[in-house]
């Protein structure tokens, strides 16, 4: 632990105690989530679609600034696109204030692109919750459908609408990430996947999104066929997009390699 982290009080082995004053400065990592592979195998009635995924934390992080007692929320970094400045409030990390009835000061740095398939804004709100010590999942599910699992963290089976998370063993892997310039919305690709019957990408990459992606977003195929010419690899959609990625390290200006990494503990 980082003597930033460390707070005055009980004496601790170097002399900081490990307390937390009501006013200090917490500073929180969310890392960025991968689905491996997707299916969807239902729809509610209420319009909510049901799902079968297979979900991996990764080594690209969110860094978070939580000042308790105060109020507003700040995007920056190089990732912030157009969340930088000043949040109005309709934010998942304001939303997650709200559910866990915190009032807090929070700077959001970053790293992790909005839109591309890889949960930057849900581990954000996932972050606060942890912080917060709220813990239930089905309430972190109505946020957004993958809060729940950055919550969680690791590896793990998601289910339902993204509220059931069951663990699964942690198994290192080495993935290379593209990441178009393009915002792929998770409501248009689902309504489009609903608009064209649930089509299955005729690949089967293991992800029934892809198609509907790709009918959203067409030039999502020139950015699948790059990073398959770099590594020699069938990359596959990182939910419902932007990011392609393959298995394996392959170093590139225009890739991203990152590593699984297990659940967050603590703050």
């Amino acid at each position: 632990m980082s003597p930033r982290h460390l707070r005055r009080g009980a004496v601790g082995a170097r002399g900081y105690r490990l307390g937390v004053i009501e006013h200090s400065v917490v500073e929180l990592l969310a890392p960025a989530k991968l689905t491996l592979s997707l299916r969807v195998v239902g729809v509610r009635d209420d319009g909510y679609h049901l799902i079968e995924a297979e979900m991996v934390s990764v080594d690209l992080f969110d860094r978070l600034r939580v000042t308790p007692g105060e109020r507003g929320v700040v995007f920056g970094g190089p990732a912030a696109g157009r969340l930088a400045g000043e949040s109005d409030g309709g934010d998942l990390v304001s939303a997650a204030l709200r559910l866990a009835r915190r009032s807090a000061r929070v700077e959001v740095h970053k790293e992790v692109p909005a839109g591309a398939g890889l949960g930057g804004g849900s581990s954000d709100a996932a972050a606060i919750l942890r912080w917060a010590g709220f813990d239930d999942l089905q309430a972190a599910a109505a946020l957004g459908a993958d809060v729940a699992f950055c919550l969680v963290g690791g590896r793990a089976l998601v289910g339902g609408i993204g509220e059931r998370v069951d663990a699964l063993p942690a198994v290192e892997r080495t993935v290379t990430l593209l990441t178009p310039p393009i915002h792929c919305s998770t409501p248009a690709v689902y309504r489009r996947w609903d608009e064209l019957g649930g089509p299955v990408d005729p690949r089967d990459d293991g992800n029934d999104l892809t198609a509907a992606a790709l009918n959203v977003a067409p030039e999502l195929v020139r950015w699948r066929d790059v990073l398959g010419e770099l590594s020699g690899l069938e990359p596959r959609l990182a939910g419902s997009g932007s990011t392609w990625f393959v298995e394996g390290a392959f170093e590139h200006e225009a890739c991203r390699v990152v590593r699984t990494v297990g659940p967050v503990t603590g703050h």
